[in-house]
């Protein structure tokens, strides 16, 4: 169907306009039957947490999400136990045997400096696509806006692809008050100083959803979506809510 005016949306193999859900072990014939009918509006898979270190099939999964160009890698916080027990080489081993080509590096359970993230990075980009994450899981602390902007330019500048916005998949800590309201004042001046496109912003709710989708515009990145509203979210970003009905009528707030 075309007959509507929508706002444009990026296809095929895209670089922004990002929908990257969170997979917590969906059995394999329901994730089949999901990437059949919805493959078209993911673009990355995230295992979330360690699930990728216990779930049944992890070399199946990886490569049924191939099949449908959607790019998986694992969850922050197996990275981070893997660093804590100086296990990053048999990481390293481990995702080249499943031949996952993307890796999380993030510090947002154990205090990880910056300058050995950085380090990390220049190693684990010569075999991998580089996402970092900014921002604590811990509710009870507060980055300064300052903070969060060098970080994710650092990390740019030292190759990473994308940056993530710490959210959880609750939307209760990072960008997020402990009550689920989202920091507009954090978020906004974060957009001044980096490229949007390349920021992924965890929206684990369509409330959260609708948010950045207002602000930025329909092909703002998003992370931590569940498998089952992925089509709410594509429906949000093409103004097929009440929330986004006039979205092709509105100048996005930022160029895409």
């Amino acid at each position: 169907m075309d007959f509507l005016e929508l706002p444009l949306r990026t296809s095929g193999i895209r670089t922004y306009g990002l929908t990257s859900i969170i997979d917590y072990g969906t059995p394999m014939g329901e994730l089949r039957n999901i990437l059949s009918d919805y493959s078209n509006i993911i673009d990355i898979a995230k295992m979330g947490f360690g699930t990728a270190y216990m779930v049944p099939n992890m070399k199946k999964r990886v490569e049924l999400y191939k099949e449908y160009d959607i790019k998986p890698y694992c969850g922050g916080t197996f990275f981070e136990k893997c660093y804590y027990q100086n296990k990053l080489t048999e990481y390293h081993m481990y995702l080249l045997d499943l031949g996952i080509e993307w890796i999380e590096v993030s510090n947002g359970t154990i205090d990880i400096p910056l300058h050995e993230r950085l380090s990390i990075i220049s190693q684990f980009k010569k075999d991998f696509h580089v996402i970092a994450e900014v921002g604590s899981k811990d509710s009870n602390q507060e980055l300064p806006i300052s903070t969060w902007k060098n970080e994710m330019e650092l990390l740019l500048k030292a190759g990473c692809d994308y940056v993530i916005t710490e959210g959880r998949d609750s939307g209760t800590s990072g960008i997020y008050e402990k009550c689920g309201n989202i920091k507009s004042d954090l978020i906004h001046e974060l957009l001044k100083g980096v490229d949007h496109n390349k920021i992924i912003f965890e929206a684990p709710s369509p409330k959260h959803q609708m948010y950045f989708i207002k602000e930025i515009g329909a092909n703002v990145n998003l992370g931590n979506v569940k498998l089952s509203d992925v089509l709410v979210l594509e429906t949000q970003r093409c103004g097929l809510r009440s929330e986004t009905f006039y979205l092709e009528e509105e100048e996005c707030k930022l160029p895409l």
